[in-house]
Parts: C-alpha cells; sequence; structure tokens
C-alpha cells in the first residue's frame, strides 16, 4: 500500500506497507502450462487476506493486476474466475507493454533528469520488458519471455535471447551510448549490497562484482548470513545475469536505480486517474 505525495516540482510515491507472498504461479505455468490447485489456493488466501488489509486501512482505490505467468497459463480464466469468487478482488491481467508503460510512469516521479533518454530495464520472474524512453515519452519498447523464474527452471528459450541482443543493438545503433533506469527488487537489492548512495548509479562491474559475491554462498548461507529472503536467494543471481546482459548488448556502463517497480506505477496510475494533474494537500492511500 502507498500513497501519493504532491511535491512543487513532481509528485512521490511513499510506501505505507509493503507485503510480499512469495506465490509463483510461474512455477506451474512454465513447467505445465498451467497454475495447479495449491497455487490456485494460495492465491486465494493471499488475496482474501490483502482485502481485509485495505478494509483495515480504509483504502478506496484498489488494483489488482497478474502478469506473465497468468498472460501464459492455460487454465487463467478458470483460476481468475474461481479466485475472484472466493476472495471478493477483481484480477486485471496485463500484457507486457502496459506492465512497461504502468513501471515507466514512475519516471515523473523521480528526481530524474527529464529531458534526457532513457533505457528502462525491468526484469521480473516471467518476462523482462525494455522500453526506451525520450524526455518522459515512451518511444519503444519490447517485452521478453526472459525472468528470474523462468530461468532457474531452464524455460528460457533460445530465440528470446537473439530477439532481445537484436532489440538492443538496434537501438544502440540508433542512439549510440545510453542510460538505463533498473527496477524490480532484485537490483534494489544489489544496490544495497554494494552500499551505493541513493541517487548514484549502479556500474556493470558492481552488479558483476555483487552477482560472484552472493554466488560463492550457498542459498542457506544467502539466507542466514546475508539475510536475503528465501525468495530472493534463489533469484537474485539470475537477475543480475539478465541485467548485465542487457547492458553489455546495449553497451551501458552504468544503471539509475530508483527503487521503484509496478507496484509504483499501478499506484501512479490509479492517482492519475482519480486526480489528474490536480494538487490536493492530502491524497488518501491506495493499494497495489
Amino acid at each position: 500500500m502507498g500513497e501519493v505525495i504532491e511535491r512543487d516540482d513532481h509528485p512521490i510515491i511513499k510506501k505505507q506497507t509493503l507485503v510480499r507472498v512469495p506465490i509463483r504461479l510461474g512455477e506451474d505455468v512454465f513447467d505445465f502450462g498451467s497454475i495447479g490447485a495449491a497455487k490456485r489456493d494460495y492465491l486465494i488466501k493471499s488475496l482474501k487476506a490483502f482485502r481485509l488489509l485495505t478494509e483495515v486501512y480504509n483504502v478506496p482505490y484498489v488494483r489488482c493486476c497478474a502478469t506473465s505467468a497468468m498472460r501464459e497459463a492455460t487454465n487463467s480464466a478458470e483460476i481468475i474466475a474461481r479466485v475472484e469468487m472466493e476472495s471478493g478482488v477483481h484480477i486485471e491481467v496485463i500484457n507486457g507493454k502496459l506492465e512497461a508503460d504502468l513501471i515507466v510512469s514512475t519516471f515523473w516521479t523521480q528526481d530524474l533528469l527529464k529531458d534526457r533518454s532513457y533505457l528502462y530495464i525491468d526484469v521480473g520472474g516471467g518476462s523482462t520488458e525494455l522500453t526506451w524512453l525520450e524526455k518522459g515519452r515512451r518511444v519503444k519498447g519490447a517485452s521478453f519471455k526472459i525472468g528470474t523464474v523462468r530461468t532457474l527452471k531452464g524455460k528460457v528459450l533460445p530465440e528470446s535471447w537473439v530477439e532481445m541482443k537484436a532489440f538492443l543493438e538496434d537501438l544502440r545503433m540508433q542512439h549510440g551510448s545510453l542510460m538505463a533506469i533498473g527496477t524490480g527488487g532484485n537490483i534494489n537489492r544489489i544496490f544495497k549490497e554494494n552500499g551505493n548512495a541513493f541517487g548514484e548509479p549502479l556500474s556493470r562491474g558492481d552488479i558483476k562484482e555483487q552477482r560472484d559475491r552472493i554466488a560463492n554462498y550457498s542459498f542457506e548461507d544467502r539466507v542466514k548470513v546475508l539475510r536475503l529472503r528465501p525468495d530472493r536467494a534463489d533469484v537474485i543471481i539470475p537477475a543480475a545475469d539478465i541485467f548485465l546482459q542487457v547492458m553489455e548488448h546495449a553497451g551501458i556502463e552504468e544503471v539509475f536505480v530508483p527503487k521503484v517497480g509496478l507496484a509504483d506505477g499501478i499506484i501512479y496510475d490509479l492517482y492519475m486517474k482519480q486526480y489528474g494533474n490536480v494538487r490536493y494537500p492530502k491524497v488518501e492511500p491506495v493499494v497495489a
């Protein structure tokens, strides 16, 4: 849950409560093509809990979005109908373009130079969204079936890497040296592990160094010694590898990490639909 706070120059998103439940629908979908009963039941219980939290916090605006795994599940319609009936929460399955657009919308909430061009890199469990932004305007983007959970399951097809490489090399040929913005929990954690000050970019060498350092620990020690969440400890290495691949093919040496993601984009989108550019002294919280 979060709220949007108006400032003189731009609004900012402030998280009130962050609850993560590692259901990982993709573990079923990438192996079997559909969502099983156990994952379905976990999803129902989780959304029931979230709905109750929204009532406790008196949240007026709620939006629930499903991404890569639900897009690909052969039984998504059946799962959504069952989950909505039992939890009372409507699920909106969004395509890759809308997912990327929501993430990129957070550009206007960040202390970034607005007259520059950036490549947004968002690495998720099932897909990677790449969006080229010029002065805040989305010019070009693509969604690739390359994600952390999909990688762990060995389900990333070679042609997906080829397509992503071609997209990035074409972008590099058109625009030369690129600046990047990285979003998502894994790059945020790598940023934290590297000890960068907020606003300081993360270099490709930094990511490689932290990737190799973390990889030297066993899964158990990543949790016990590095204090990574169990649902972060296994995916952080493939996430780093994807970022390194993207940066290499695009010729990117540094990436800014503003600590935002899809949830922030959903909150900002909800805010803009309700209030637009009207400034309010206090904005009610919304949840994503």
